[in-house]
């Protein structure tokens, strides 16, 4: 259920994207309990005129290889398990694609379960009618 858009600078390799995807879902698999094929997500790249961040913002060290990354997802998870979300991404994205620490940038939007429809005009996750 959850929607990942990943934003980054133009440039990268077909693999390199593949492997941001399949690294931030492996971590929302590990912490978010995520099912299997619930796989939903995008990857936008700017160019360098349209892709801004603060550098040391927080004292937190980014450049250009900077990954920002979205997540919309159920409003159902603890903190706990919001935490363990954000170091598993970025784990899983320091070991492939080898995306250092500080260039891992995670934004989280929680929404009621009613906010989604899968398919077929249906509202999937809402009460029933």
């Amino acid at each position: 259920m959850p929607l990942t858009r990943i934003s980054l600078r133009a440039g990268t390799s077909p693999h390199y994207r593949a492997a941001l995807i399949r690294s931030i879902y492996a971590a929302q698999r590990e912490t978010f309990a995520v099912p299997e094929d619930d796989l939903f997500a995008v990857i936008h790249e700017q160019d360098a005129a349209s892709f801004a961040f603060g550098p040391q913002y927080l004292g937190v060290a980014r450049d250009a290889d900077l990954v920002l990354i979205q997540i919309t997802a159920n409003a159902t998870r603890t903190i706990d398990q919001k935490r363990a979300l954000y170091a598993a991404i970025a784990r899983n994205l320091g070991r492939d694609p080898g995306v250092k620490p500080g260039n891992v940038f995670v934004n989280l939007v929680a929404v009621a379960p009613e906010n989604w429809s899968f398919g077929d005009g249906l509202m999937q996750y809402g009460p029933p009618v």
